[in-house]
């Protein structure tokens, strides 16, 4: 089965016809213990092309909330058949904050990322976001059909996850983030991976100088970066939701 085939479309093309497929439906509805009328659920169920997951991962103290009002913003065409996924950061004391509980994929000591990072948080949280990504394809979506996305914290884990990832993905996108130092570039695998880059030139949180290293640290070790600046602060702007939408379609169209 292809990335870009329905479940009904694979038993068509192993000879099914609609009327064996019909009476499947009606057949796993009673074998599960359902009514009659699920049959037509579970039909349409099988007839539905799966759609792309984009995981996208919020900052520090936000939680999975904080973009899914964006999702209207980018006015995705009707055909491009995505889903938004939006996880939830555990909450932990984040010392920076004096040690306050709040959502975090990690704990910071300091705005400079040059100093001690949190190497085992930020193991963990890729570690579940790579769970994550494996139950997709636990439910059918091909690896390379899966794009990771995060902002800040969470565009730290999304590079961290993928580029560690064992199998490809469709793509990265990094928000004013950077790549943490803890990160392994010897794996290979998601070396031709598609990577959305953009920081605000303006950002008093993650300055952009931290993103711009990251970009070249990567592009040493041969990843293609699709780079953007903007004049912003620590934010989202308009240029760079409809930059992020021409991203997703070229994507997504491949």
């Amino acid at each position: 089965m292809s990335a870009h085939e329905t479940f009904y479309e694979v038993m068509r093309r192993h000879g099914i016809t609609r009327r064996s497929f019909l009476k499947f439906c009606s057949l796993t509805a009673a074998g599960l213990g359902l009514g009659p009328e699920f049959a037509g659920r579970i039909a349409h169920a099988l007839e539905t092309k799966p759609r792309t997951p984009v995981i996208w991962l919020h900052g520090l103290g936000a939680d999975g909330n904080d973009f899914a009002g964006i999702v209207p913003q980018l006015t995705l065409p009707p055909e491009i058949s995505i889903r938004f996924i939006f996880p939830h950061a555990p909450v932990r004391p984040i010392t920076i904050n004096q040690g306050y509980h709040m959502p975090g994929w990690y704990d910071l000591t300091s705005m400079n990322i040059d100093n001690d990072e949190d190497e085992a948080g930020i193991n963990e949280s890729s570690a579940a976001i790579r769970a994550l990504c494996q139950q997709q394809e636990s439910l059918g979506i091909a690896s390379d059909r899966i794009i990771l996305a995060g902002f800040s914290q969470g565009g730290a884990i999304a590079l961290h996850c993928a580029l560690n990832y064992p199998l490809p993905l469709a793509g990265i996108m990094a928000l004013s983030t950077y790549l943490p130092h803890c990160c392994d570039l010897q794996n290979k695998v998601n070396q031709n991976i598609d990577i959305f880059m953009a920081h605000g030139l303006q950002d008093d949180v993650v300055d952009a100088d931290f993103g711009d290293l990251s970009r070249q640290r990567l592009e040493k070790s041969g990843y293609g970066i699709k780079w953007h600046a903007y004049t912003m602060p620590h934010s989202v702007c308009a240029e760079e939701i409809l930059d992020i939408r021409e991203w997703l379609i070229q994507n997504l169209g491949r």
